[in-house]
């Protein structure tokens, strides 16, 4: 029976037996020619049987009154079993009641008993036509769903591919400065530069690894599994060694559980150190310095459990059944720094090996990953100590980082990078001119900003908790901090990242690797800015006396402070501590920023406000010095008579005279 895209395909239902030889004498020409196909059933179960077998129907007519199933029982099922199917009621014209509610149920059309082939005919080239839209109607939907998906994934592998980036300049950063550092003093560098460069090489070489690994694992080719017997216990505990120095930089507690002095057991030593380096890496990323981190290994019936618990920020509920998707990142993660593979590509190899991976999280309390992996004992026994030869395991310089003394006159810096050598790199480029302190976070940097008020920041783009845009637009619209310089220092280099940083304040904007002297040409050049700052507001005269003159949030912050110093003038008592309830800010804040606008103490800041105001009166008023004195809140005359020679260099006396 030729067929073609013209084919009319048809169902008909009816429990008359004789209905099946009267269609197709009435359409023998059409079922001849090909325009027709017919199939038949005698009752609703039958032609549910028929459409699933023949998935390609497209029109079915169906008698209503049968018995067992009968027709409005049947519709609703039909339509279920295909989005482009059109069903045709027939019944009795007296049936009207029983067509309309098929009518309401979704049928496309009604005949009425007894049929008129001719017009059956004209209902099924209709019912045909209909047909022919919503199959174009679908075939439409699917494209945009197709589109849209495909648009997804690209925008997921443009993330990808960003923070890929991200993540090969940083290793790459902090090799090319070690390399420059060992030039310019190679008895101070060598010793310590090399396990740096040896370190981030590694690094380099296994994201290389990973991304080879997950492309192996997505083309479908097979990916080697390697197995030796030996004791993973100890070598689980050999993995956590380089992770100590990044664990007490952070001050994270590192608890280990573990009942079992030793494990002998097959495993790939390859895939395990992936799977362990992921787990750990993104805990101590995500946990805030004074968390906790806990491994534990326990022996569950013939299975190795291995959980890494994390006290750190967590993972919405809404993201915690995706985190294993490949190039996802949940909400809390993004900006972070990582590829959005790690924990795909931990899961893929946790299944290659026959174990299973789950997650459990509690936003804003941690998260913990458990492994499972099979214990047998099939594969050839390797020495451990030998194992642990063919795996390096390089530990970062253990150095001290310097924080503000209240004695150092030095600027302060403030350093926020989550990478440790990075963050000692920039230490040693500024240390000489700077007081610095480091942050390995955005939320860790903000507190630290907000509490201490440095005199400029250096900070990464990419880290957990909050990342460099948050922390700038978050200092940036403090009033407190508004005014310190920060560069913003990320492998992010495209012209969309760049004008993300500018417009959340940043002062500057290098991208990574960075070059040593345009990073100390940017510092200097920021601090000259602050310096002509100090110029302007260097006199009472220069602030701003009225909402009207406020152009920036430092004209508004002074404002505020000689406002609020105004209305209480005439209060010899009214000082800095005063002041600081009244404003809403520390002392430490409050004398940073004072002294970072204006280059003099609080105190002497207040006294000025006082003597302005004091001149004002003399000149303008009829009050004698006394008066004077009292109003701007001075109880002895004398004592404001000093002071007011020690500021303008002239007594209150000589302004009367003149």
């Amino acid at each position: 029976m030729p067929q073609s895209d013209d084919t009319a395909l048809i169902l008909v239902v009816d429990d008359e037996p004789e209905i099946e030889s009267l269609y197709r004498l009435r359409f023998r020409k059409q079922i001849a020619s090909g325009a027709y196909q017919l199939h038949f059933a005698l009752g609703g179960m039958e032609a549910l049987d028929v459409v699933k077998k023949h998935p390609e129907i497209e029109i079915v007519l169906c008698d209503i009154n049968m018995p067992g199933m009968d027709g409005l029982t049947l519709l609703p099922k039909l339509l279920e079993l295909s989005s482009i199917l059109q069903v045709v009621m027939v019944s009795a014209y007296g049936d009207m009641p029983n067509i309309r509610q098929a009518m309401n149920q979704g049928a496309y059309d009604f005949l009425t008993k007894p049929i008129n082939f001719e017009d059956l005919k004209k209902t099924i080239e209709k019912t045909k036509k209909n047909v022919q839209l919503a199959k174009q109607a679908r075939i439409s939907k699917e494209l945009e769903e197709r589109n849209a998906n495909l648009l997804e994934l690209d925008q997921l592998k443009t993330l990808f591919f960003t923070n890929i980036s991200h993540e090969i300049r940083t290793p790459l950063t902090a090799i090319l400065a070690t390399t420059e550092q060992i030039k310019a003093a190679p008895d101070t560098w060598i010793e310590k530069g090399i396990p740096i460069i040896e370190r981030n090489g590694h690094r380099l070489l296994d994201l290389v690894n990973q991304v080879m690994e997950l492309r192996k694992l997505e083309s479908g080719k097979p990916v080697e599994v390697q197995l030796f017997q030996g004791d993973v216990i100890s070598f689980v505990q050999y993995l956590l060694e380089p992770f100590q120095p990044q664990l007490e930089h952070k001050y994270i507690q590192l608890n280990i559980q573990n009942d079992l002095p030793d494990l002998i057991m097959d495993f790939d030593p390859e895939k395990l150190t992936i799977i362990f380096s992921n787990l750990i890496s993104n805990a101590i990323k995500f946990t805030p310095a004074g968390g906790e981190i806990t491994v534990a290994m326990k022996a569950q019936a013939a299975a190795l459990q291995l959980s890494v618990s994390d006290t750190g920020i967590g993972i919405p509920a809404a993201d915690l059944a995706f985190v294993f998707d490949r190039f996802f990142r949940a909400a809390s993660f993004s900006d972070e720094g990582g590829t959005g593979i790690g924990l795909s590509l931990t899961k893929e190899l946790v299944e290659l090996l026959g174990g299973e991976i789950s997650a459990n999280s509690q936003e804003g309390e941690g998260s913990s990953f458990i492994v499972q992996l099979p214990i047998r004992r099939e594969a050839e026994p390797i020495n451990i100590e030998q194992l642990k030869k063919t795996t390096p395991s390089v530990r970062p310089v253990q150095e001290s980082i310097a924080f503000w003394g209240p004695n150092d006159e030095r600027p302060r810096l403030l350093i926020v990078e989550d990478n440790i050598d990075i963050a000692q790199y920039l230490r040693s480029c500024l240390e000489n001119e700077f007081l610095v302190h480091i942050a390995w976070n955005g939320h860790e940097g903000i507190e630290v900003a907000v509490e201490n008020v440095p005199d400029i920041i250096i900070s990464d783009v990419m880290m957990p908790v909050k990342n460099g845009y948050e922390l700038c637009d978050a200092l940036k619209t403090n009033p407190a901090t508004s005014h310190i310089p920060i560069i913003l220092l990320t492998a992010k280099a495209d012209e969309g990242s760049r004008l993300e940083g500018l417009e959340k304040g940043a002062d500057a904007y290098l991208a990574k690797p960075f070059n040593r002297k345009e990073l100390n040409i940017r510092v200097r050049k920021l601090l000259e800015l602050r310096k002509n700052l100090q110029l302007h507001y260097s006199s009472i005269i220069n602030h701003p006396s009225g909402p009207a003159e406020v152009r920036n949030q430092e004209d508004a912050f002074l404002w505020n402070v000689r406002k609020t110093v105004e209305e209480h003038i005439d209060e010899e008592n009214f000082g800095i501590a005063e002041l600081c309830r009244a404003i809403g800010v520390s002392r430490t804040q409050l004398h940073r920023k004072i002294k970072a606008l204006t280059n003099v103490s609080t105190s002497l800041y207040l006294r000025a406000i006082r003597m302005e105001r004091a001149k004002k009166l003399l000149l303008e008023t009829d009050l004698n010095i006394s008066q004077v004195s009292y109003e701007v809140g001075f109880s002895d005359p004398k004592y404001f008579s000093s002071k007011f020679r020690e500021h303008f260099g002239e007594r209150p006396s000589d302004l009367r005279k003149s």
